[in-house]
C-alpha cells in the first residue's frame, strides 16, 4: 500500500479564541468561516501558491505516512426493469388526425385551372423507404444542438395536416415533394433550394414564408430577384398567399427611400437586384433589420467580389435563403460565393469537390422531374446537324482560316479576348451569311415551324442575340411571331406573353436567352428550338424549362440546332463533356452539374496553346 501524506499546520490560535459555532456529526470537528476545523486549532489547507500567502510565521510541519486498505468489493447482481413508455396527448391531436385524414379524402373543386384538373403524379420512392401519405415532418437541422430546440421542430404536426385546416387553404393540392420542400426551408436559418427548374420553388418559399409569418416566426421578409421577375413574384403571392400584404420596391430615389423605412410594418418587401445595389445606404442600415431575405435566382451573387454579392452580404438579417436551378454554372467557386451569403466562411476558395459536396450536404435540398415527377410529359432532344449553305460555308472558311492564322501571329500578346472574338464570328456565319443573309439554319426552322403551326401547336425559339431574332422574324412573318427580348421595355413584357397564350394565330415566340431563361411559365408550349447554343449548359436547361415544368400539356420537343463541321459542333462535345464531368463531381451533393468553357476549353476550340505554356501556338483546323 503507499501511503497519502498530508501537510498539517499548527495553528497559533487557542481554543478559546474560536468563536462559537454549531457543532454537527464530529464533536470534534468544527466549522469556522469555511474552513474545516480540528480542535484544537489545526486547519486543513488545500495546496498551491495561495495557500503560501495565508500562512502564518511560525509553521511546524511533519509527514507521515497512512496506509490505506482497499475495501472488499461485493458483486450484486441487479435485473434491469423494463422501460416504461409514457404517451403523451395534446387536445389538438384529435384535430389533427381528423384533419390528415380529410386531406387524404378531399377532392378539390374544378377552378377552371388545366394544373388543378390534372392527375397529380405520385412522387418516385427511394428504394424501400416508402413515406406514409400525409405525413411530412419538419425534420430539424443538424447544426440545432438545444433539445428545446429540437423539440420545438419535431412536434410540430405533419404539413398536411396544417394544410388541411381553415387557416391555410391552397389553391391546388401541393405535390408531396413541395411539402418536403417546405419542411426544409421552415427549420433552417441558412439553406439553398436548387430544385430543377419548372418544379414549383417560388410556391415552396412562398408557402414557407406564409407558415413562419403565421407563427410569428418572422414578421418582414426581403425578398430580391431579377427585375423581370418581379411581376411574376407578386402574381404567385396573390395566388398562394392572398391575404399577406406585400410591397414592391419601385419609383424615384424619395419614393424607395420612403418605401425602405416602411420595410418593418410590411409583411412581405419586393425589390429587384438593381435597387438594392442602388439603395445601398439605406439598406444596409444597421437600423433596418429584416427576420428573412430570400434571394431568387441567386447565382447573380456567385462572384464574392462583385458589387452585388457585398452589398447583399452586408444586409442586416435573422435568416438567409437562396432560391436557384444553378448554384453551380461554371465552377465550384460559384457555390463559394452564395455560401457568403447563407453562412460567410463555411466553404472556402480551394476546398475539393467531393469534401465541399460533404460540407453542404445538410443546406441544399436538389430534387429533378425525373426523381419526383414520374407521370410528367417527358423531354425529348434531338441535335438538328445542319449543312451550312454554300455561301455560308465559304465565308466560315475564310474566317477561321484567317483567323486562326492572326492568333497564332499573336505569341504572348494572345488573350482570352482575341480568341472569343473569333468564336463569336464563326457563330454569327453559322446564323447568317453576313453578305447574301443566307440561313440553312433559318430554312430548317421555317420548315419545322409549318408543322408546328398547322397542329395548333406553339413554339419557342431561342437566340444569344437580338439582331439574330429580328431576321429571323423577318422571314416567320406569316406565323405572326413576337418577340421577347432585353429590347422590350418591361411594361411591355407581360401583355406579350398573355398574347402570345391566349392568340391562337401566334403559333411562335423568338426570346433572347438573358430575358426568357428564368422565371417565365410556358407550359402551354410543346415545342422548343435552340436557334444557336449558349456558353452554358445550365442556361439552355433553364431556358427549355420554361415550357418543359409543372402542368405541361403533353410532351416537349427540344430541337438543338447545330452547324455540321463547325466550332458549334465542338463547342456541343465540350459542353456535353462537362456536363457528364460535374454531375459525376458534385453528386453527392444533389447539386446541378452544369459547367460552361473555361479560358483553356475556348483556346483548345482551334488547338491553341494557352500563352505562357511554354509551346508555340500552334492552330490547326479541323
Amino acid at each position: 500500500m503507499s501511503g497519502n501524506k498530508l501537510a498539517l499546520r499548527a495553528a497559533a490560535q487557542s481554543a478559546n479564541d474560536l468563536p462559537e459555532v454549531e457543532s454537527w456529526a464530529n464533536p470534534n470537528l468544527v466549522k469556522m468561516a469555511g474552513a474545516e476545523t480540528l480542535l484544537p486549532g489545526v486547519e486543513i489547507y488545500a495546496t498551491g501558491w495561495q495557500t503560501a500567502l495565508r500562512r502564518d510565521p511560525s509553521i511546524k510541519s511533519f509527514e507521515f505516512d497512512w496506509e490505506v486498505t482497499s475495501p472488499p468489493v461485493i458483486s450484486i447482481p441487479v435485473k434491469s426493469p423494463r422501460v416504461k413508455v409514457l404517451g403523451f396527448a395534446f387536445p389538438e391531436s384529435a384535430n389533427w388526425e381528423s384533419f390528415a385524414r380529410k386531406a387524404e379524402k378531399r377532392q378539390k373543386p374544378d377552378s377552371g385551372s388545366e394544373l388543378a384538373r390534372k392527375r397529380r403524379p405520385k412522387p418516385k420512392q427511394p428504394g424501400a423507404a416508402k413515406k406514409s401519405k400525409g405525413r411530412t415532418r419538419v425534420l430539424p437541422p443538424r447544426d440545432v444542438i438545444k433539445l428545446e430546440d429540437r423539440l420545438y421542430y419535431l412536434l410540430q404536426p405533419p404539413l398536411e395536416s396544417i394544410a388541411a385546416t381553415e387557416s391555410l387553404r391552397f389553391p391546388f393540392e401541393p405535390f408531396p415533394y413541395q411539402f418536403e420542400g417546405v419542411a426544409f426551408l421552415y427549420s433552417r436559418f441558412a439553406g439553398i433550394l436548387a430544385d430543377e427548374m419548372g418544379l414549383g420553388k417560388t410556391m415552396q418559399a412562398i408557402t414557407t414564408i406564409r407558415m413562419l409569418l403565421c407563427s410569428s416566426e418572422v414578421r418582414n421578409v426581403l425578398l430580391i430577384c431579377p427585375k423581370p421577375l418581379v411581376s411574376n413574384w407578386k402574381k404567385e403571392f396573390e395566388l398562394w398567399a392572398p391575404e399577406i400584404p406585400i410591397s414592391i420596391v419601385h419609383g424615384n430615389s424619395s419614393r424607395r427611400e420612403w418605401q425602405w423605412t416602411q420595410t418593418a410594418d410590411v409583411p412581405v418587401t419586393i425589390a429587384n437586384y438593381e435597387l438594392v445595389l442602388r439603395d445601398e445606404l439605406v439598406v444596409t442600415d444597421e437600423d433596418r433589420h429584416f427576420d428573412l431575405v430570400v434571394l431568387d435566382e441567386a447565382q447573380r451573387i456567385k462572384n464574392k467580389s462583385s458589387s452585388t454579392s457585398r452589398v447583399i452580404r452586408r444586409i442586416p438579417r435573422t435568416r438567409s435563403w437562396a432560391l436557384t436551378g444553378t448554384p453551380v454554372e461554371n465552377s465550384c467557386e460559384d457555390l463559394v460565393g452564395i455560401f457568403e451569403f447563407l453562412s460567410p466562411g463555411y466553404l472556402y476558395t480551394g476546398l475539393e469537390p467531393a469534401r465541399m459536396g460533404e460540407m453542404v450536404g445538410d443546406y441544399i435540398l436538389r430534387r429533378t422531374k425525373a426523381m419526383v415527377m414520374t407521370d410528367m410529359p417527358p423531354c425529348m432532344n434531338r441535335d438538328a446537324e445542319i449543312a451550312l449553305s454554300p455561301e455560308q460555308w465559304d465565308q466560315y472558311q475564310v474566317a477561321e482560316n484567317d483567323g486562326v492564322i492572326k492568333l497564332n501571329k499573336m505569341g504572348d500578346a494572345l488573350t482570352i479576348q482575341h480568341v472569343f472574338e473569333l468564336v463569336l464570328r464563326l457563330k454569327q456565319i453559322c446564323n447568317f451569311d453576313p453578305l447574301t443573309g443566307a440561313s440553312a439554319k433559318l430554312d430548317r426552322l421555317e420548315a419545322d415551324l409549318e408543322e408546328v403551326a398547322a397542329s395548333g401547336k406553339k413554339a419557342i425559339v431561342f437566340s444569344q442575340w437580338v439582331k439574330t431574332l429580328e431576321k429571323i422574324a423577318e422571314r416567320l412573318e406569316r406565323f405572326n411571331p413576337l418577340q421577347y427580348h432585353g429590347r422590350i421595355p418591361s411594361n411591355k413584357r407581360d401583355p406579350i406573353l398573355e398574347r402570345f397564350k391566349e392568340d391562337e394565330d401566334c403559333s411562335v415566340i423568338l426570346m433572347s436567352y438573358g430575358a426568357g431563361a428564368v422565371g417565365l411559365n410556358l407550359q402551354f408550349c410543346e415545342y422548343v428550338f435552340l436557334f444557336d447554343r449558349w456558353w452554358n449548359p445550365a442556361i439552355e436547361d433553364q431556358a427549355i424549362n420554361r415550357a418543359h415544368r409543372i402542368g405541361a400539356k403533353g410532351a416537349v420537343t427540344v430541337t438543338r440546332m447545330i452547324s455540321s463541321g463547325t466550332i458549334e459542333e465542338r463547342i456541343h462535345q465540350v459542353l456535353e463533356e462537362k456536363r457528364e464531368l460535374f454531375d459525376m463531381i458534385l453528386s453527392q451533393a444533389k447539386g446541378p452539374a452544369k459547367s460552361g468553357l473555361s479560358q483553356e476549353d475556348i483556346f483548345g476550340l482551334f488547338q491553341l496553346k494557352m500563352p505562357g505554356s511554354g509551346d508555340d501556338l500552334i492552330g490547326q483546323v479541323a
